[in-house]
């Protein structure tokens, strides 16, 4: 037994890294024992031991805080009334001591919205108000934006706004300005786990196959793009029609003397109205021309070639959208033009115009499975107009699935739409039963018109 808690100890000096001073031997054995106990989730055995050390030595090793979060989440799972209480309050405590003993392991953002978290998770245990939780939350954000970055954290923080704003506790204009900054700040989420996750990408795609560590991340990057994708939605969901033009357009026009120099509020307000299709108002040339004049951006540009396009001005609408493009720096933020762009172009049948902004958009960013998708749907909707024969006109449909393959493949929020995609697509190709009564097992079909390509008809 001496020998396996000296053998645990010497462990634990390698993988936790220990760094006492002075170390006590009473302290340094508990540890052991409530880390055995805590690896093998004997939490109520580990409670005692934990509580020892942790009211003796706090400094002793951040074992201390990682395990006992572990511990006091299992005791508050299992406890109720006034002891699941003085659990939560516990754990709370325990993340303030964490960060009074290892800052440097204790990121502020993260761990202050995660007591928030806590709270509102626990509200009805601990009497919380949506004004508190909010204050909360809103205080978290504040103190280290950057950190601040758990997909559930934002979303609960967002969807307290929207209740206080229905309860007649916070204006519209603190409502749209915080989907604003939910919005930028889980786009930007998304554009830090997009980059890793391409690197995988393209590794992958040369051909040389992953390590262990590397499959493991492109699990962890794909896990974190999912639940951004998921929250995303919700938020959009969580605003609903409060964000329409009857709300929008009163407020901005109230707003914009007030704001016309400012090129942030410039955009936002355009960026929402451009989202809300509250394009056809003319404020929102009014704010564009505005914004352009004031900061000439990739986004300016961009709304200018709406305001073309709505003028059936099709040519000088595409000038403003490549303009746009020229103008972004930022690959990540230039793919998303290019997709904005072809569905744009899509949505008025110029398909081949909008496939080569949707090629661009996977190019800059290729972990983005939306626009193999846009691009199989404009394959489908031209199956009939791309054949010189009824077989050939449905072969046109293994080239709309041989793309929405490509959707699963790289992005983890696709695979589902993907999935559905492929699945109406093949239902659609010829059977097996005409390709045996065509003899046309293995051959080369040409696709014609703006589609330009081959498929090959499946072996039987």
């Amino acid at each position: 037994m001496k020998t396996k808690i000296t053998l645990v100890l010497s462990l634990l000096f390698i993988g936790l890294n220990f760094g006492y001073a002075q170390q006590d031997e009473e302290c340094l054995t508990k540890l052991s024992i409530f880390h055995e106990y805590t690896k093998a989730k004997n939490f109520d055995a580990a409670y005692e031991p934990w509580m020892a050390v942790r009211n003796k030595c706090p400094k002793f090793n951040n074992a201390i805080y990682v395990d006992g979060e572990k511990i006091l989440e299992h005791k508050i799972d299992n406890a109720t009334g006034p002891d699941k209480v003085t659990f939560i309050n516990d754990l709370l405590k325990l993340w303030e001591q964490r960060a009074e003993h290892f800052a440097s392991k204790t990121p502020k953002g993260e761990y202050a919205a995660q007591a928030c978290q806590l709270m509102y998770d626990n509200r009805k245990e601990l009497a919380k108000t949506d004004d508190e939780l909010y204050a909360c939350f809103d205080a978290a954000y504040k103190l280290d934006k950057d950190t601040f970055t758990n997909p559930k954290s934002l979303y609960t923080y967002f969807s307290l706004m929207v209740d206080l704003y229905d309860a007649g506790k916070k204006p519209a204009k603190d409502l749209f300005n915080k989907y604003d900054d939910i919005v930028e700040k889980v786009e930007d989420e998304v554009k830090n786990y997009s980059i890793k996750l391409n690197k995988v990408i393209e590794k992958e795609d040369s051909g040389t196959a992953l390590t262990k560590k590397e499959g493991q991340y492109k699990r962890f990057y794909e896990s974190y793009l999912k639940a951004y994708d998921q929250i995303s939605g919700s938020i959009d969901q969580k605003l609903g029609d409060r964000a329409n033009c009857e709300n929008l357009i009163p407020l901005y026009q109230k707003d914009f003397e007030e704001n016309k120099n400012n090129a942030l509020w410039l955009q936002r307000a355009a960026g929402k109205m451009s989202e809300k299709e509250c394009t056809d108002d003319p404020l929102f040339f009014k704010l564009v021309n505005a914004y352009h004049e004031l900061s000439p951006s990739a986004n300016s540009a961009y709304y200018l070639g709406i305001l073309k396009d709505k003028e059936g001005k099709s040519n000088e609408a595409i000038g403003f959208y490549k303009q746009a493009i020229s103008l972004e720096t930022d690959d990540f933020k230039k793919s998303k033009l290019n997709n904005r762009i072809g569905l744009k172009l899509k949505a008025r049948g110029s398909y081949g115009q909008a496939r080569g902004f949707f090629r661009e958009a996977l190019k800059l960013n290729p972990s983005n499975g939306r626009p193999y998708l846009s691009i199989a749907a404009m394959y489908a909707a031209s199956a009939n107009n791309c054949g010189d024969s009824n077989f050939n006109k449905r072969a046109v449909y293994w080239l709309a699935a041989d793309e929405a393959k490509k959707a699963a493949r790289v992005d983890p929020t696709q695979k589902s739409n993907s999935a559905k995609s492929v699945a109406n697509y093949m239902a659609k190709a010829p059977s097996k039963a005409d390709i045996f009564t065509c003899g046309c097992s293995g051959q080369v079909i040409k696709i014609s018109c703006w589609i330009g390509a081959s498929v090959t008809v499946p072996s039987i």
